[in-house]
């Protein structure tokens, strides 16, 4: 049976997680989310892993909630819908939980639940021919468990509009709404998911850690005393690591520090 997500760490530590159901646009059903969740809690959890890229083996990105299974949903008990959407929530903010860096490398369609996968993500660089749509809506559903991270990456009032109306939109409005940092022509798109890995392998490994912390952390909170304090407790623990010291001698000597590699080559998920 072919494998519905495929996954490899190259010898730089950059992994590639690529959705591999190319027959069914790269639908998620509950095989290829339990799948999506059990590949990244062990990239997480192994040390060579510097950042993951989630790509996919076909033309369009994703497809969103897969349409058989849903036929099928339609007839589950309330507890058996429940079971099958948190494992769908799982997987979504076992994503965005990881501690590694993650790019989303998009092309062609993404829809629905796929949408939720890209925002999920740090950073999304996507290829100018791409199209987005939450398509819940026309199906009398809603998107509730992408919601948390598509309002994060899209605000408010973008994902208000787009996800009621259900309507198609292109990269450009993608990029203009934040859902995606950048694009590119699609024959450029690895080079510069590429690029991206060489400034996240540039970066301390330690304070990207600390960072996507503290980015949760901070955000939506109130600016106040215990915030300010919070903020001045975290970057005076950063100083004294093995790390900032590195950072700081690398820069003095005008070096590079110690973690530094060169940028790797992107790899695509595009089978030959």
């Amino acid at each position: 049976m072919t494998r519905k997500i495929l996954s490899q760490i190259d010898a730089d530590g950059n992994a590639t997680v690529m959705l591999n159901r190319p027959e069914a646009h790269n639908a998620f059903d509950p095989e290829m989310v339990d799948a999506l969740t059990a590949t990244f809690t062990k990239l997480e959890a192994d040390a060579r892993v510097r950042a993951v890229v989630i790509t996919s083996t076909s033309p369009n990105f994703c497809a969103g909630a897969d349409i058989e299974h849903m036929k099928r949903s339609a007839k589950f008990s309330r507890a058996q819908n429940l079971e099958s959407a948190r494992a769908t929530a799982t997987m979504l903010n076992t994503l965005y939980t990881l501690e590694k860096p993650t790019i989303a490398c998009v092309r062609g369609a993404v829809r629905g639940g796929g949408v939720g996968l890209v925002s999920a993500c740090d950073i999304a660089i996507a290829a100018r021919t791409a199209t987005f749509r939450f398509s819940e809506v026309k199906l009398g559903i809603i998107p509730a468990m992408i919601s948390p991270y598509v309002i994060a990456a899209m605000g408010v009032r973008h994902a208000r509009r787009f996800m009621i109306s259900g309507e198609e939109f292109d990269s450009a409005e993608a990029f203009r709404t934040g859902l995606v940092h950048d694009i590119c022509e699609e024959d450029e798109l690895n080079a510069k998911v590429g690029r991206m890995l060489g400034h996240l392998y540039s970066s301390g490994p330690g304070a990207i850690v600390a960072i996507k912390k503290l980015i949760t952390e901070v955000a939506g909170a109130p600016i106040n005393e215990p915030l300010v304090e919070k903020t001045a407790q975290r970057i005076a623990q950063a100083r004294t690591t093995t790390e900032a010291q590195e950072g700081l001698s690398a820069f003095l000597e005008k070096r590079k520090a110690a973690w530094s590699t060169p940028a790797p080559e992107a790899k695509s998920g595009k089978k030959k």
